[in-house]
């Protein structure tokens, strides 16, 4: 496994959780969120791409529960598009399924009221995204 930061997007049509991870890609860890609708979003993306380095990106692919994409995975693969548009590193979709859910009842679990929290809700599901991608590139 390459060593370097690796950046996990759960893409929404209001806000995108965004997760990275440590250079040894130990740890995933909520970074920011992002709104989906600011008229500087690939500006503030290149900007983490600048100060992150990061040598893999993953972007969260909205799928039914049989696995088939959903009515929200053309836009995620619009904005895989538009990121192969800013920067030459690999970006890869990795099935999202349940991770915005289980990031809901975690925090929802930690005492924390998910309406209040749906910022932390999306960097939730990033983590979770990540996380899923870290443990199929150990695997490969």
């Amino acid at each position: 496994m390459q060593r370097g930061r690796r950046i996990a997007f759960d893409y929404g049509d209001v806000r995108i959780g965004v997760a990275v991870s440590d250079p040894d890609s130990i740890l995933a860890s909520p970074l920011t969120t992002l709104r989906s609708t600011d008229k500087n979003l690939l500006k503030e993306i290149s900007a983490l791409f600048l100060e992150i380095q990061p040598v893999a990106i993953f972007v969260g692919r909205p799928a039914q529960l049989s696995g088939k994409d959903g009515a929200a995975s053309s836009k995620a693969h619009s904005f895989v598009d538009q990121l192969k548009g800013i920067t030459n590193v690999p970006v890869e979709l990795i099935d999202e399924r349940m991770s915005t859910v289980s990031a809901a009842r975690n925090l929802r679990d930690a005492g924390r009221n998910a309406k209040d929290s749906k910022s932390a809700i999306d960097m939730a599901a990033a983590v979770a995204i990540l996380e899923f991608a870290l443990e199929m590139e150990k695997r490969k």
